[in-house]
């Protein structure tokens, strides 16, 4: 089960950790508890809309990019669950196209595999 509390996580560390900043520096400016932030990253609390505003406010990202970026890590682990149903086929020309428009750490997408593990979705640079 892809659960969106632990991709909109992910992708809150890693706006995080872009920019060189502490979850401390982070709660501190949100005004949230330390722990209730490092819960939320790890994808244990679901976070309501005012408290992503304000964590979205104190790394100084709009929460339409934050939500962007969750989006298209959601297509990609629905589309590494179906590709996981029918292994070794082909990724499709449509899979192809909007891994070009996602970035992978640099990776060019002919570079990229999906992987799908029985508990989480990775996606890999090859």
């Amino acid at each position: 089960m892809i659960l969106l509390r632990r991709l909109l996580g992910d992708v809150l560390r890693r706006q995080r950790q872009r920019q060189g900043r502490t979850l401390r520096e982070v709660s501190s400016s949100a005004r949230v508890s330390l722990g209730y932030l490092s819960e939320v990253e790890r994808g244990q609390k679901e976070a309501s809309s005012e408290l992503l505003s304000a964590i979205c406010d104190a790394l100084d990202v709009r929460m339409s990019e934050l939500m962007r970026e969750v989006s298209d890590e959601l297509a990609l682990a629905e589309l590494a669950r179906s590709a996981a149903a029918t292994p070794n086929e082909t990724v499709p020309a449509p899979v192809r196209s909007m891994l070009g428009s996602v970035s992978v750490a640099g990776v060019p997408p002919e570079r990229v595999t999906i992987k799908a593990p029985a508990e989480a979705v990775d996606v890999v640079a090859a």
